[in-house]
């Protein structure tokens, strides 16, 4: 059977960069599925995602191979991946369970093409009783200010131990540190609600109720160092009007929630994400 693979690169903007590329994928036989570039006018940047099939006998170091020799004199970031690889994943939350319940489902009838290796969170497993994670090892790690440093270099102990390959914050609602950050910097997803900065703390829906908001919605981005300012994977909205309560928008958020996260976690597993500056490239599906 033939092999599949999924490339995405980054480079300068110059001529003949896809006939290049392109060219060098028909020498081993590849076959183009899926194709899509950006030319970024402002960086000046040309940003690419092929998805494509080799025949049998042609294996992944021959094709890695081929393209580092097409793109190393373009200066090009690169990364390639086979359809068959499943990332690794670890999922951490808090009393609110909605994601992670959403996450766990939509993984577990092959929605999301990952491997669950762990639930993280602040709160006992208790709290999670109407979500059924019996085959998947639980981590409580309850976080307080003086024992943080402790609990964040056993979080990273686990991300090492799992070789986890994705971190994904289904609404933990502890501020990661700057080093933390740094250290799961460009494979760790949140989610949040889209009033920041405007209804800080809490009860931000009843903080938009208050002020007859029109709109909800919520973002889904790269955990940085800058508390909810990382690069944006995924965003949605829902109108609301002035019959809405604030239970009824809250209720509304938590479904924007869920499928955002679930939209911004599949672009990543799916590698259509390119990471440009402080924004993103989302080549979707």
């Amino acid at each position: 059977m033939s092999s599949t693979f999924t490339l995405k690169f980054a480079c300068e903007d110059r001529p003949g960069i896809v006939s290049r590329v392109t060219t060098s994928l028909v020498r081993i036989g590849g076959n183009i599925q899926e194709a899509s570039h950006f030319n970024d006018p402002l960086s000046g940047r040309f940003f690419c995602r092929l998805a494509f099939a080799v025949p049998p006998g042609v294996n992944e170091s021959v094709v890695r191979e081929n393209v580092s020799a097409s793109l190393t004199p373009l200066d090009a970031s690169w990364t390639i991946t086979g359809h068959e690889a499943r990332m690794k994943v670890l999922i951490m939350a808090s009393k609110l369970d909605h994601c992670l319940a959403d996450l766990l489902y939509r993984w577990r009838i092959g929605e999301l093409p990952m491997d669950v290796v762990g639930v993280v969170s602040n709160h006992p497993r208790e709290v999670y009783r109407h979500i059924d994670l019996a085959d998947v090892p639980f981590h409580h790690l309850p976080v307080n200010r003086e024992n943080k440093p402790e609990q964040e270099a056993k979080l990273l102990a686990l991300v090492d131990e799992y070789r986890v390959d994705l971190v994904v914050l289904a609404r933990y609602m502890q501020i990661l540190s700057d080093e933390l950050s740094t250290a799961l910097e460009g494979r760790c997803i949140n989610i949040h609600h889209s009033f920041l900065p405007g209804f800080k703390g809490a009860k931000p829906y009843h903080q938009a109720y208050a002020r007859g908001v029109k709109l909800i919605g919520a973002t889904a981005h790269y955990v940085t160092g800058d508390l909810d300012e990382g690069p944006i994977l995924a965003q949605d909205v829902e109108p609301v009007t002035h019959r809405d309560t604030p239970e009824q928008l809250v209720r509304k958020g938590r479904d924007i929630e869920r499928r955002v996260l679930a939209q911004a976690v599949r672009h990543h597993l799916e590698s259509r994400v390119l990471l440009n500056g402080r924004t993103t490239v989302v080549f979707a599906d």
